[in-house]
């Protein structure tokens, strides 16, 4: 084996970097899966964007980036909802603002590096394309209470979310609070991208969201154990993408893990190349159920 590998997988540093990617992952999982079967994977999109911006946005005011980070992705996620309908983004209104988002956080870029002594461009790469090997102790601490906290409240809201996903019309007929779980899951998104930005980069992020989720669906058509599935293959993903950069020295985490992510999501497709995925499949299967009868029967 690799000396250079085994010498990399006892330090610090990659101890840092699995712990904080298997909870960022396993929140990415969990997030991305109900991003896909809500068809707004757009609006994963859109907040990688504004990940940067608020990120550049709070290097340029002297703050933490994860400051920039939380309150920009979260911020965005909730106006995204409240312009929407019932709580889901509009696409026309995120791709109106998709390229100022970008622009404006070029802005903020410009702004850092010339007015903070000292500052250079290398803090808008790392994050454009993550620095999940940089982490220390106590980022990694916050990483990991973070992702565990999203994940518990996906977990804790799931079953009225994906009655709400499948059919929202007869959710809300049957009193589950539609638009308060649209906001509430795009802010959980929102958190989910700033946390996730700092493993894989803002650029990235929407393959960590996407790609697990995407050969999920396609493996099975059943809601909760493609939950568990897209979970488990991101996390997946990311000891794999850690594991191939540790062992090949040069080689960007963040391009290790999204090659993965990529292979996983092909494989699926060679597996399952006509499988119906999606809200349409499954809620022939719910339709007319009361929340938790429809949700135990899936």
């Amino acid at each position: 084996m690799n000396q250079l590998a085994v010498s990399a997988w006892s330090q610090p540093f990659f101890h840092h970097a699995v712990l904080a990617g298997t909870f960022i992952a396993l929140a990415a999982g969990l997030v991305g899966y109900f991003l896909v079967l809500r068809a707004q994977v757009f609006t994963g999109d859109a907040l990688s964007h504004v990940a940067f911006t608020g990120a550049m946005a709070a290097l340029a005011g002297g703050y933490d980036l994860r400051l920039g980070l939380f309150v920009g992705c979260i911020g965005a996620g909730l106006l995204l909802a409240g312009i929407g309908r019932a709580g889901r983004a509009d696409d026309v209104v995120i791709g109106s603002a998709f390229a100022w988002t970008l622009g404006l956080g070029s802005f903020f870029l410009t702004l850092y590096t010339t007015s903070r002594s000292g500052a250079t461009g290398g803090a808008g790469t790392t994050v454009l394309f993550g620095s999940i090997f940089g982490l220390n102790s106590s980022q990694t601490l916050v990483a990991v209470l973070v992702a565990a906290a999203i994940s518990a409240v996906v977990l804790l809201i799931a079953r009225p979310l994906l009655f709400a996903t499948l059919d929202e019309a007869v959710a809300a007929a049957r009193g589950v609070p539609v638009r308060v779980l649209g906001f509430g899951f795009l802010a959980l998104v929102g958190a989910c991208a700033g946390e996730a930005t700092q493993a894989v980069g803002s650029l990235l992020l929407l393959g960590l969201l996407a790609a697990p989720a995407g050969a999920a669906v396609r493996l099975t058509d059943r809601p909760f154990l493609g939950l568990a599935l897209s979970a488990g293959l991101a996390v997946g993903e990311m000891w794999a993408g850690l594991a191939t950069s540790a062992l090949i020295p040069g080689l960007p985490p963040s391009f290790a893990v999204m090659a993965a992510a990529t292979a996983a999501f092909g494989a699926a497709l060679l597996v399952r190349p006509m499988a119906r995925v999606g809200r349409t499949l499954v809620r022939s299967r719910s339709v007319g159920l009361e929340p938790h009868a429809a949700h135990q029967s899936l």
